[in-house]
């Protein structure tokens, strides 16, 4: 895309967003949780929501294509994507449709940091996942937006791993996102040195007990603690400390069990929930380790590989960020040459096609004779899977662009 063009887009954008800025109150509950040692941000696009549960201790807002394609679908944007195909109309359709699509996260995204005055996790159209150019040109024009305030989220893809690296070091600020694990985590904070590192624990918990392996009670949990521990040991030396962000938290209890998390991103009814049935009084759970409640089958499917890294997990991390592949592919090639296969494992059309029919927690029946094999493993079936429904709900942001653009 020309300059010419992209500076047209960067000021539709910024024009007329006349938010005001809200008054926050402080909470002595929320300000028990940070002196823990616990950012605390919302998770939600939903302004009215958001501005119901913020308080002077809250510092940021994430966003994901799910939640924004919620505010679309809304309809609330309609007209602006019709103002907005008119200054993308040279393009081919398909492009107009990607275009518009990071106008409304940037838009939105720019509502959202007038309204609240802290940091707004944007995130990626899922179509960049596998592109490097693509993650690196996309995350410089949010950066060129709002470099105060934005912070470019990028999935755990092969390639996600090394344009997230380039924009670190050009300076963005990044939320690397998908992560279900400390090893993955442990690759994330060798390899790209983000700002931010992700455990999707609500999922993790889901897996264990809706594939009936236990009652997913103390999964996430144990699975967070762990990788903090992990991503502080090996971002120790970096100029910018990597934090983890507790994400996809599913109650209120685990505002309390994970205290001393670096960062919680809160749906908006875990927050109100948390204030109206917990005490306000909390201490750092850091250094506990929560025992997980799985069955005796459920052993020989390795769900340690969630919270444990090895000895040859680590020594492959640390030399993918001291040899830094060049392609996502070759990237994938030496992980399975370090005997690291499961992490990224080589999968067919047909298998990526029944991990998006299976939504956001595998079945895990279709995959056990793999799992046990060694050839997958759990943490990597739910990064393919949430970026498969993040896809799928890209997907219905896109149609309704089309459909308007189209009319």
């Amino acid at each position: 895309m020309n300059e010419t063009l992209e500076k047209q887009i960067k000021e539709f954008v910024l024009a007329d967003i006349n938010e005001e800025r809200i008054s926050a109150k402080a909470d002595p509950f929320w300000q028990s949780l940070r002196d823990a040692g616990t950012q605390l941000w919302l998770d939600t696009g939903d302004m009215e929501e958001a501005e119901k549960n913020w308080s002077a201790e809250m510092t940021a807002l994430t966003t994901n294509n799910t939640l924004v394609n919620k505010e679309i679908q809304k309809g609330i944007y309609d007209s602006f994507i019709a103002q907005a195909r008119e200054i993308v109309k040279d393009l081919p359709v398909e492009e107009q449709i990607v275009e518009i699509a990071f106008i409304l996260n940037a838009r939105h995204g720019m509502r959202l940091a007038k309204r609240f005055g802290g940091f707004v996790s944007v995130e990626l159209h899922t179509n960049t996942a596998h592109h490097f150019e693509a993650i690196v040109d996309y995350g410089l024009r949010y950066f060129d937006i709002n470099p105060e305030q934005f912070i470019v989220k990028v999935p755990y893809t092969a390639v996600g791993l090394l344009g997230a690296r380039r924009l670190r070091e050009l300076g963005v600020k990044i939320n690397f996102t998908l992560e279900f694990s400390a090893r993955q985590n442990l690759m994330v904070a060798a390899i790209t040195k983000p700002n931010y590192c992700n455990v999707f624990l609500g999922r993790i918990g889901a897996y264990i007990k809706d594939n009936r392996l236990g009652s997913g009670e103390g999964a996430g949990e144990r699975t967070v603690l762990a990788t903090q521990k992990v991503v502080k040991e090996i971002s120790g030396k970096n100029q910018v400390l990597t934090q983890l962000i507790a994400a996809s938290l599913r109650g209120y209890s685990q505002l309390d069990a994970l205290a001393g998390t670096d960062v919680f991103t809160m749906p908006t009814k875990v927050a109100a929930d948390g204030k109206i049935h917990l005490t306000g009084k909390f201490s750092s759970k850091v250094k506990e380790i929560y025992p997980v409640d799985l069955t005796e089958d459920a052993a020989k499917y390795s769900p340690e590989k969630l919270w444990n890294v090895t000895q040859q997990e680590l020594a492959l991390a640390k030399d993918l960020n001291l040899n830094c592949p060049e392609t996502g592919s070759e990237l994938i090639d030496r992980v399975h040459r370090a005997g690291c296969g499961d992490m990224f494992p080589y999968l067919s059309e047909k298998d990526l096609g029944y991990i998006a029919s299976d939504g956001k927690i595998p079945k895990h029946e279709r995959w056990a004779p793999r799992i046990e094999s060694g050839e997958l493993a759990i943490d990597t079936l739910l990064n393919l899977a949430g970026l498969a429904s993040f896809t799928a709900d890209q997907a219905e942001l896109d149609d309704r662009i089309r459909r308007i653009i189209s009319a």
